[in-house]
């Protein structure tokens, strides 16, 4: 054994044959560490021990691993600057327990104060240039200049401005230029009265001054400054300068200043935070120290808004506080937004155990220089199959990984089982690591399967961060760890950027270009290879694509190729999924869809060798089987928001979604099947017990290359939007199906002159079909949604609105809660294969409602590229639908329209008729029948027949051949039988389709299989087959409505929409839903109610005065101790009931109707939360949440408005029986993530 007890370089270490090496510790932890070395190599017995599970290492220890790319010996398997376990290798490194990640507490602002720091300076802004600034909030209230040079007036003005302002008001004066001519000794004696300035009497021409100074606090208060002016210079600056603290606790100063330099006078003025900005955390982080880095992950569209910063000793702080030193420069969520926890990641990134890669100064070599300016060529560590034991906890991984293959932070290199199944009595994690500022990907599981990582972050890494590799790795746990700023790389197509994707193509075929949008440009913080993997607790906090995909490998790929799977990816049920958040990412939070291409580059198809491939369909079976039942994946409290195209764009059989939120996302959530058929036939998607948030109260910051600002269509205040001004926001998007959406709440929907946003609408643009059996139950609309549905208009987006899929657009509303109408299906306004007379229009929806019975006929031809076919309702006529058909240049052009059960329809050509054509039954239920009638020319002869497909195998059963009949009253009479009868005439072939078996659940074809016929025509025409000038008005029948349209419903679904009020991330504590309604003093004199609702009870005052409630921070649900009411004769009463009445552990609720002149309750509200008395003087309202008890919660505040105005409505989630209250624990939390996690290590 060899113990390091200092510092040492060396060249290189192998620790073999019993070897021991041991990193030195002291029980006071004061030592500190470095090795340098090239690699370090552990195998056949040797072992590396930096602390132990049960004992950590309390110093300071790092590994420094040193080389160049260019220089030196590279190992094999391992090659350069790396930490490599091979067989029999121990590696156990065990640094101090920090908290490795949690949430803001309260929303963080760009500069640390809420409204914004402020800067101002201008040359000559002659006379006295004046700033008013709340005492309370640092905000700037007035601005003005007063010219007291020149005019007497200014003067007067400027006494009567001071006159009016408010004791306790921060005022900031400079000298502009000159101040003095004209300056009246009235005006003087007013500012030395209220600001107690010393200096203001004998100010003379050109002299510099400034004065920072609080109303009516005396000279104390005052601090002032002046400079002569001589020679064109005032020999300095005049600089007045005060420290103050807001309510919040917040300090910072108020500067004012003046000078002339070489003849150029300059005055202004700096508001800004000092001595550190105060951070509100979720989590008891007294384990983090002063020094320590942390990240605060950004809560807007871009990931780039993240931001580091370093701890500042803090002695006022409690344990779920700290301060920072630098100023933040973006805005950082630290609320639950519209019921939807959008609270900002906070993680620490310093551990007392380091391993770093020692770097260059700049890029060099070829290390992809053309991509990136700095050096890439970091440290790795690598793990090989039968390893003796790895166990890394609370490690620091800095500058790790390499723009190479295999090189990576950490890497799992196909070690197969490494927990109880193969053979490791202590199952193998890394627990706590945090890798940042690395170069290739956080940690890789490469053909290793039963791994644990957890409490992991990964922050500001090149390419997929936490990676697994080649489709083969199962039941590996990520718990509760974060990933944010996941840049593009160079390793994969998928990995790589626009640029990135165009430039290298030294592995594609020939000349090919590669499209980064369908081969690249999937970069992603969870990259998860195969399904059976679970994840738990998890945030993906800002990806250059995705937080979360689920990708499927049609087999094996890299170093597991040839491996014979036992059960497909595509087909194997998914592993746990539970609790996870993902935002601030472009393409999706959550996607699951799509593979990777398996098979080189080459003529067929010139494509990298996996690069991004759609062929893989997600279609879970129990054991992978798809002959035995399916089973449903369950994707179970997702949070997503603030994604710019889709929170989840989810593909696949059986899929659902629940207890899930989405905010701000461009689409909330996609569902996909498949194009024509879903693959796994009788499968569905389902979401419920779900949130759906269009634009939230979080506006946004901009910078930080969000790319798109607009305004809000609720308020029409500026934000931050997903894609430009005219994109149609949508919660849930309706795409193949069969969807089933239920229990699920809409909020703040609303469009703009600029873009249509809707709660529900449509894939634009859609080429594909969309099937009548996707349906909508138990949905409720917010007061803030203004289009339910919308089904596309032309315009930008849209473009023409008229592809076949844009057309057919349809859903089954089954108890009325999006239309009013129950048992109802919507379609486009225009689509009058699905009318009847009594069809509701909705115009603004561009959407028609409609009763009836509705199926698709998939018509499918043959040889026949760019043809167009046309179909027409007999009833009418004048309105046919034109289907430009799926792939016109495929072979096998397709189309599949949506049509009224029990109707007749004629199909028409812009070309000669498909010599052959397939019509088949599409969600037909048994003896569903439509008449149709296929244009051919007059001397065509026919083939037709009837047959049972198995689309699985593509085999035909019990077939039948249609026999002729000579009038269409023959064919009506025997519309059972296998008949068809051609009008020469008018051109007709009209037969009947009419399903004779019965079809099961969510299955597009019968239980026999699809029943379909089939055409051959036999012609030598060549012309034009559109047959509509004959046919009407010769077939035309009156429209009629099969199917009594309902009456509209008169009452509000009491049951529908999700009965969650609060999605949170932390799912195992309870919040209260506070809810404040503040009318301005317009809205008062109207009628408007001022209300305190709690928990969805109202409470309300009428008249002026304070309602004042007192809920128990301990119960759940809510408990109300006391509700009172206090009239402005009796804040006297109510400031002593707030000092001495409230009974401990009591969250106190406040609001103020009416005008209060003298709201005298300041300092008893101090002691509820405030940091220091606040101004309540000339209120237009004032709300006030606190709490009574020893601890000072973060979501204590304080709000106010000026005189007339109001607060509107605010929203907050108070979180009920935490320990810090000191409520007595009256049962064990229940903590599903736990069990979940307890669940995972007892399958393996």
């Amino acid at each position: 054994m060899f113990r390091l007890t200092s510092d040492a370089t060396v060249n290189s270490i192998v620790i073999q044959d019993g070897g021991l090496l041991v990193f030195g510790d002291d029980k006071d932890g004061s030592r500190n560490i470095t090795l340098r070395t090239r690699y370090i190599l552990i195998k056949d017995g040797g072992a590396l021990h930096i602390g132990a599970e049960k004992c950590r290492y309390k110093s300071k220890a790092t590994i420094a691993l040193y080389g160049k790319s260019d220089e030196g010996e590279s190992m094999p398997t391992f090659g350069k600057k790396f930490i490599g376990v091979e067989a029999g290798g121990t590696l156990e490194i065990h640094g101090a327990q920090k908290v490795s990640w949690t949430l803001l507490a309260r929303t963080l602002h760009s500069s640390g104060l809420t409204f914004g720091s402020y800067a101002f300076e201008k040359d000559f802004s002659r006379g006295l240039n004046v700033r008013i600034i709340d005492q309370d909030t640092a905000k700037i209230l007035e601005s003005a200049r007063f010219d007291t040079h020149e005019y007497h007036n200014e003067s007067r003005r400027l006494q009567e401005f001071l006159r009016i302002q408010d004791a306790g008001r921060i005022v900031a004066i400079a000298v502009g230029d000159s101040a003095a001519k004209s300056l009246l000794q009235g005006t003087i004696q007013m500012i030395q009265d209220r600001l107690g300035s010393k200096l203001i009497q004998g100010l003379g021409y050109r002299q510099a001054w400034a004065l920072v100074g609080v109303i009516d606090e005396g000279s104390t208060s005052c601090n002032e400054s002046v400079r002569n002016y001589e020679n064109h210079s005032s020999g300095g600056k005049a600089l007045a300068q005060r420290e103050f603290y807001t309510v919040d606790g917040q300090k910072f100063t108020v500067t004012a200043y003046s000078e002339w330099i070489e003849g150029v006078s300059l005055s202004g003025f700096r508001v800004e935070v000092v001595d550190g900005v105060k951070l509100h955390l979720l989590d008891d982080v007294s384990s983090w120290k002063p020094g320590d880095q942390i990240v605060v992950a950004s809560t807007d569209y871009s990931m780039y808004q993240a931001e580091e910063f370093t701890l500042l000793p803090c002695p006022e702080c409690n344990r779920f506080q700290v301060k920072v030193k630098e100023t933040p420069q973006f805005l950082h969520m630290g609320e639950i937004t519209d019921g939807v926890d959008m609270r900002a990641e906070v993680g620490i990134l310093t551990r007392n155990v380091v391993i770093r890669g020692q770097m260059e100064d700049s890029c060099y070599a070829g290390n992809q220089c053309q991509f990136f300016d700095y050096d890439t060529f970091g440290g790795h560590v690598m793990i090989k199959k039968n390893f003796t034991s790895v166990h890394l906890s609370y490690v620091e991984l800095k500058h790790m990984g390499q723009q190479q293959l295999g090189r990576y932070p950490v890497h799992f290199h196909l070690c197969g089982d490494v927990d109880y199944k193969g053979g490791y009595r202590h199952a193998t994690f890394v627990d706590g690591l945090s890798i940042h500022h690395s170069f290739s990907r956080c940690i890789t599981v490469h053909g290793t399967n039963g791994l644990l990582i957890k409490d992991t972050i990964g922050f500001d890494t090149l390419g997929h961060c936490f990676f697994l590799e080649d489709g083969v790795e199962q039941r590996n746990t990520l718990f509760h760890n974060l990933g944010l700023l996941t840049k593009p790389g160079t390793l994969l197509p998928t990995d790589r950027n626009n640029s990135m994707c165009t430039t290298m193509r030294d592995k594609v075929f020939g000349n090919y270009v590669p499209v980064p949008s369908t081969d690249c440009m999937a970069v992603s913080t969870f990259w998860i290879a195969h399904p059976n993997n679970n994840l738990i607790s998890n945030a993906a906090a800002g990806s250059q694509d995705a937080g979360i995909w689920y990708l499927f490998h049609k087999e094996p790929t890299g170093e597991s190729s040839g491996l014979q799977l036992l059960a497909k990816p595509e087909l194997t049920p998914l592993g746990i999924f539970y609790n996870n958040r993902v935002h601030s990412s472009f393409k999706a939070g959550l996607f699951i869809d799509k593979g990777v291409k398996t098979t080189n580059a080459s003529v067929a198809d010139p494509r990298e060798y996996l690069c991004l491939d759609n062929s893989a369909r997600f279609r879970p079976h129990q054991d992978a089987d798809p002959e035995k039942p399916r089973v449903a994946a369950l994707i179970d409290r997702l949070i997503s928001f603030k994604n710019n195209d889709n929170g989840a764009w989810v593909r696949g059989g059986d899929i659902v979604v629940q207890n899930s939120a989405f905010a701000d996302n461009g689409i909330g959530l996609t569902f996909a099947s498949d194009g024509s058929f879903p693959s796994d036939e009788g499968s569905s998607q389902e979401v419920s017990e779900s949130l759906f948030v269009g634009e939230s109260r979080n506006y946004g910051f901009q910078g930080g290359q969000n790319k798109y600002v607009g305004t809000g269509g609720i308020d029409q205040k500026p934000r931050t939007l997903p894609r430009n001004r005219t994109f149609p926001i949508r919660g849930f998007q309706i795409y193949d199906g069969p969807i089933h959406l239920t229990r699920c709440t809409f909020k703040k929907y609303v469009p703009t002159p600029d873009r249509y946003t809707s709660a529900i609408g449509f894939l634009v643009k859609n080429p594909w079909q969309i099937t009548p059996r996707n349906n909508i139950s138990l949905v409720k609309f917010g007061p803030h949604v203004s289009l339910n549905v919308f089904f596309g208009k032309p315009g930008p987006w849209f473009e023409d609105c008229e592809l076949d899929g844009d057309k057919n657009s349809i859903f089954h509303d089954i108890d009325g809660s999006v239309t009013g109408y129950k048992d109802a299906y919507v379609g486009r306004i225009d689509n009058y294969l699905i009318r009847h007379p009594s069809c509701v229009n909705i115009t603004r929806w561009n959407a028609v409602v409609c009763s009836g019975n509705y199926a698709q006929v998939y018509v499918q031809t043959w040889s026949t590229q760019n043809l167009t076919m046309t179909i027409t309702r007999d009833e009418y006529p004048s309105y046919p639908m034109v289907l430009r058909g799926i792939n016109q240049k495929a072979t096998f052009p397709q189309y599949q329209p949506v049509i009224m059960l029990e109707k007749g329809y004629t199909i028409h050509w812009n070309g000669p008729a498909p010599r052959t054509a397939f019509l088949y039954l599409v969600n037909f239920n048994k003896n569903d029948w439509i008449r149709v009638g296929l244009c051919y020319p007059s001397n065509t002869s026919f083939q037709v027949t009837f047959g049972f497909l198995q689309r699985h195998n593509g085999s035909l059963s019990k077939m039948e051949e249609y026999e002729p009949v000579h009038s269409l009253e023959e064919l009506q009479r025997k519309q059972s039988e296998r008949k068809f009868y051609f009008d020469s005439s008018t051109g007709l072939l009209f037969l009947y389709l009419k399903a004779k078996s019965y079809r099961d659940g969510h299955s597009y074809c019968s239980s026999q299989g699809c029943e379909r016929v089939k055409i051959q025509a036999a012609t030598d025409s060549k012309d034009i087959s559109n047959c509509m000038a004959k046919a009407y008005p010769r077939y035309y029948r009156k429209p009629s409505a099969l199917k009594r349209m309902p009456s509209m419903l008169t009452r509000f679904c009491q049951g529908c929409g999700t009965r969650q009020v609060v999605f949170t991330s932390d799912p195992h504590k309870s919040y209260l839903p506070v809810q404040f309604q503040s009318p301005s003093k317009a809205e008062t004199q109207r009628g408007d109610l001022s209300i305190i609702s709690v928990n969805g009870t109202d409470f309300t005052i009428q008249d002026a005065g304070v309602l004042l409630l007192i809920v128990d921070a301990c119960s759940v649900p809510f408990r109300l101790m006391e509700k009172k009411i206090f009239s402005p004769a009796d804040i006297s009463l109510m400031e002593e009931y707030l000092r001495t009445g409230i009974p401990p552990r009591s969250i106190v609720l406040l609001s103020t109707r009416g005008e209060i002149k003298h709201l005298n309750i300041s300092d008893s509200l101090v002691p509820l939360g405030l940091a220091k008395p606040a101004h309540l003087y000339n209120k237009g309202s004032t709300i006030f949440l606190g709490f009574s008890g020893k601890f000072k919660p973060s979501w204590a505040k304080l709000f106010t408005s000026p005189a007339g105005q109001g607060l509107g409505l605010l929203e907050q989630f108070l979180p009920l029986q935490l320990d810090e209250y000191g409520c007595p624990r009256a049962s064990i939390v229940r903590r599903r993530d736990l069990e979940l996690l307890m669940q995972t290590a007892k399958a393996h």
